[in-house]
């Protein structure tokens, strides 16, 4: 059974930085895509970035690019998005997830974690 746990959520001031992880086990990330997605109250839950084994790829929504990092460690099935640069608007519930399908860049139809919250005040 996949199972993806997030962490490194909180409050951070305009311009700061964060970690958040994502711990997963139940599979093995070279036979997998996985990916942040995050949601705002009152929006979609959009794509932030991801990574692919399936076909090498690795996107960024152009709103984070520059700014975001993924990357992951597979010996410990465990990913991670580095923030830099946070702007209010990147305030979201995080979540991580992972399938073996995807679609415009990122996993879908896969697994999710409960999610992560991160607020930016300006």
């Amino acid at each position: 059974e996949v199972q993806l746990a997030e962490s490194g959520g909180g409050l951070v001031q305009a311009g700061g930085s964060l970690r958040l992880s994502c711990a997963a086990s139940g599979f093995s990330f070279g036979d997998y895509a996985i990916g942040w997605f995050r949601q705002a109250p009152g929006k979609d839950r959009e794509g932030v970035s991801c990574i692919s084994s399936l076909d090498g790829g690795t996107y960024y929504a152009d709103s984070v690019k520059g700014r975001f990092t993924i990357s992951s460690n597979n010996a410990k099935n465990t990913m991670y998005l580095q923030m830099n640069s946070l702007k209010p608007e990147d305030s979201a519930v995080y979540y991580c997830t992972a399938a073996r399908t995807v679609v415009g860049g990122c996993p879908a139809f896969g697994s999710w974690g409960q999610g992560t919250q991160v607020t930016v005040s300006s």
